[in-house]
């Protein structure tokens, strides 16, 4: 129930306020111009039972307040404690899609340019998010075929004797060769971005003032290849959708809303001309429509999102002078935020609109069709009941080392990452498979009976062996009733999959293109990729680890200064006792250990030994 005694030292003050229930974990961050009367507003709420105000409050055990000097500084800290805490009750931002972005890597000597997913705070220029992945492709391909930068991996260039075959195919300027010229290599890096801003036509007009100057020098060559540009320029502004005929950088926000549902759509139009679009779907947002889309636009812009010049909604949000004072902050200049009402801006806004609830149109047409799969499933598997929550198991091990099981979760349909487990095999030595996977079973299913969260459907990575131990497991736990089982696997290798069920003699054989097949072989190879990541980064550390790890006094700092001073741990086994004392942080004692450590008929063996000794005792 909501602490009305926090009220008696809540102050009249700007400031933010923290919801928690009895376990601490933060169900709902707010901000206020006044928190006493905000919070006062919560502590004299009466609403229907199942109103979502009643149910959030009627868990709240303790609020946390944090008072601000002003209204803006609570705005800036609310966003930044529900980026942190993720409360329950506020609302998150996630898209249906991982949208690709185009990044150039302007934070290095020679920069670069690549598709990547995640944004991160290095100083390097994102564009994006592409919602159309060939779209974002087809712009890869025609800014690094006309204006080339280097293509190698890594933040600095390695020095080479001869440059690369893209270099001879005209994909590179090499400057690891050191062939590349500054300038040149500079108008090429400025003249993809201003692509990537959209300002295509300023670029052509540029393009064409020096083509003609290079023409009237003689440099046919150049201008040559000037007018490849434009015209290959020319043919993409031909295919773009634009939005206005001036060339100005707006967002515009798309709202729809079906029952307790919201969808939004973000157009992104860069120098009048559409470049892209992004959606979100919130299930059962917390607060009236104004509410929420202030929130939408509070957690949409920050640092790594640029502000555009204009902001076009289809109705006013709640703060609204506050956002767009702190929009302007974000941009480093003034950003218009307004409700267009006729012309261009008007028929942008409806299209934003039309785009928000084609959301509800795609997600009602991907039920319609995971239930029709899910039908085909019970039908074609003899399944209890339609499999709405699927999971699989996998273990990855080499000859029973770094064993790891990977549990994954299908919900209707589509992979539901927050229910993804790894396990590590903590009682099987050795490789066997059966034991790795009778211990992951035992501690899941214990788990899940405990806590009634129990799948519709268990697929095992494995034939009638592996099937047969899953169901003594469950057996054991008393839950072979519960739920349905299915066990995939080639008997054969020049076979295909076949299907197995528990008390059935004679596999399930579906034909290769069938959808409950592949959906099934979906789920099975999920659960393999995502035990080879923590299999992988496992192996990985123990490639790593040195044997510089077991001379006492050698850390991660100094083995860092060693790799880094002398070049390999081959290097290092072969210096002198004066060249390892050379290294900063090492000294003369440590390098003889080091020294005495590879090279065990030095006189102070014993020494060394018995210090491996006390590490292997560790």
């Amino acid at each position: 129930m909501f602490p009305v005694d926090i009220l008696k030292s809540v102050p009249h003050a700007p400031g933010v306020y923290l919801m928690l229930d009895g376990k601490a974990a933060v169900l709902y961050v707010g901000k206020a111009k006044d928190l006493f009367k905000r919070l006062s507003s919560y502590a004299h709420h009466s609403g229907a039972e199942h109103n979502k105000t009643t149910v959030m409050l009627a868990r709240v055990s303790t609020v946390d307040t944090i008072i601000t000097a002003t209204e803006k500084e609570a705005l800036i800290l609310e966003a930044s404690l529900i980026k942190k805490h993720r409360p329950r009750y506020n609302i998150i931002l996630r898209d249906d899609k991982n949208y690709p972005l185009i990044k150039v890597t302007t934070n290095e000597e020679w920069p670069r340019v690549m598709m990547t997913r995640r944004r991160k705070k290095d100083r390097a220029r994102y564009f994006g998010p592409y919602s159309s992945a060939t779209a974002m492709w087809a712009t890869l391909k025609l800014i690094t075929g006309l204006f080339p930068l280097r293509r190698c991996s890594g933040s600095t260039v390695r020095p080479r004797k001869r440059p690369c075959l893209n270099h001879q195919m005209g994909r590179c300027l090499a400057p690891c060769a050191g062939l590349a010229d500054r300038q040149a290599y500079d108008e090429h890096l400025q003249r993809i971005i201003m692509v990537l801003e959209g300002r295509n036509r300023e670029l052509i007009t540029s393009l064409t003032s020096q083509m003609e100057k290079a023409a009237a020098a003689m440099e046919f060559e150049r201008a040559a290849l000037l007018r490849d540009q434009i015209q290959a320029l020319a043919q993409t502004l031909e295919k773009q959708v634009i939005s206005a005929e001036h060339g100005r950088d707006r967002d515009v926000f798309g709202f729809a809303r079906q029952g307790a549902a919201i969808a939004v759509t973000v157009l992104f139009v860069r120098g009048g001309v559409i470049g892209g679009s992004r959606s979100f779907f919130l299930a059962d947002p917390y607060g009236d429509d104004p509410a929420i889309l202030a929130q939408v636009l509070h957690q949409f812009y920050d640092r790594q999102t640029p502000v555009p010049h204009e902001i076009l909604l289809p109705f006013l949000p709640d703060d609204y002078d506050l956002l767009v004072e702190r929009f302007s902050d974000l941009g480093d200049r003034a950003v218009a935020m307004s409700v267009p009402s006729r012309g261009d801006r008007l028929r942008l806004m409806t299209m934003a609109a039309t785009n928000a609830r084609q959301v509800f149109a795609e997600r009602e047409r991907k039920r319609e069709s995971w239930q029709t799969l899910a039908e085909a499933m019970e039908q074609k598997l003899h399944l209890l009941r339609p499999p709405n929550t699927i999971e699989c198991l996998d273990i990855s091990n080499i000859s029973g080392k770094q064993a790891v099981g990977s549990l994954v979760c299908f919900t209707d349909g589509v992979p539901d990452p927050k229910r993804y487990r790894h396990y590590r095999i903590r009682t099987v030595d050795g490789p066997d498979d059966y034991a790795m996977m009778t211990e992951v079973l035992q501690r899941r299913l214990g788990r899940a009976a405990a806590e009634q969260t129990l799948p519709d459907l268990f697929v095992v990575d494995g034939g009638r062996g592996q099937l047969s131990m899953a169901m003594q497991v469950a057996d054991s736990l008393g839950i072979t009733a519960d739920l349905d089982w299915i066990g995939i696997a080639k008997e054969h290798e020049d076979e295909g999959e076949k299907l197995f069920k528990p008390g059935r003699k004679n596999p399930i054989v579906l034909p290769a293109h069938s959808p409950v097949l592949l959906y099934l072989m979906r789920i099975r190879d999920e659960a393999h990729r995502y035990g080879i990541t923590l299999h992988r980064r496992l192996r990985n550390s123990s490639t790593l680890a040195s044997r510089l790890d077991l001379i006492p006094g050698i850390g991660d700092d100094r083995k860092k200064r060693l790799l880094k001073g002398l070049g390999s741990l081959r290097r290092i086994e072969a210096a002198s006792v004066e060249q390892l004392a050379a290294v900063k942080g090492i000294g003369p004692e440590l390098a003889t250990a080091i020294h005495t450590f590879f090279h065990p008929g030095s006189p102070s063996e014993p020494a060394v030994g018995a210090a491996i000794e006390q590490h292997d005792n560790r």
